[in-house]
């Protein structure tokens, strides 16, 4: 028997043997096991929203609208719209407010879509999310014209109706591009691009061709419904 003092009065209480106390210890650990079977299941936690940046666009149905023949590959990450068709860090717009026409998501990591090439041309879909909403209508009335710059290549930019697409905003402008090369000769390329706004999102096609090639060249039209399909992947 072990006998432990208790507090400053002097007196001794019995302690319980040391098998004793080991036999007990198990005898706790079953009604505990036992309360914690008894107990309702938790609840897991509902998932929280996906971040505004997570395009989940499935781009199937544009992979298919695209052009029998033509290679497609596919682009994830921030797309800076300019760098499709040249025009590097540190392009400028005049007026400046119209730069948002060119590039309207920059930023969005989480943007997804298709390029494709072929004899008709360079074709760039993207599906991003968009900070800055639908251009207001004094930046579509300021910039029916505009100019961008890059280097040794400008593009002389016209605004167009943009397309009929139901529950979204959509822009369009048509540029052409001339870039001064050895001797002082240009070169010229045509680009075309339209952007739809809808929700949180924003889905724009951008079109490259060579005004001098020989085959027959995709057009706005061809953009236009390509666009439109990408909007409706997107909405499912």
């Amino acid at each position: 028997m072990v006998r432990v003092r208790h507090g400053d009065d002097g007196r001794y209480l019995a302690a319980q043997p040391l098998t004793a106390r080991l036999l007990a210890a198990p005898a706790t650990v079953l009604i505990t096991v036992l309360a914690a079977c008894g107990s309702p299941p938790q609840q897991p936690a509902t998932p929280a929203p996906a971040p505004p940046s997570a395009v989940q666009a499935d781009l199937t149905r544009v992979r298919a609208a695209l052009p029998s023949g033509y290679e497609v590959g596919e682009l994830t990450g921030a797309s800076s719209a300019p760098a499709f068709w040249g025009f590097g860090a540190g392009w400028s717009a005049a007026p400046p407010r119209c730069a948002t026409l060119a590039d309207p998501a920059p930023g969005d990591r989480a943007a997804r879509g298709l390029s494709a090439s072929g004899e008709g041309g360079t074709v760039f879909v993207v599906v991003a999310a968009d900070g800055a909403g639908a251009p207001p209508a004094d930046v579509l009335a300021e910039c029916s014209h505009w100019r961008m710059v890059f280097g040794h290549t400008s593009a002389e930019v016209t605004g167009a109706d943009g397309p009929a697409i139901e529950g979204a905003e959509t822009t369009a402008w048509n540029a052409v591009a001339r870039t001064v090369v050895e001797a002082g000769s240009q070169t010229s390329t045509l680009i075309s691009m339209q952007a739809a706004f809808f929700g949180s999102r924003v889905a724009f096609v951008t079109l490259i061709t060579d005004p001098g090639s020989t085959q027959p060249a995709l057009d706005p039209d061809f953009a236009a419904g390509l666009l439109a399909t990408a909007v409706a992947a997107y909405r499912g």
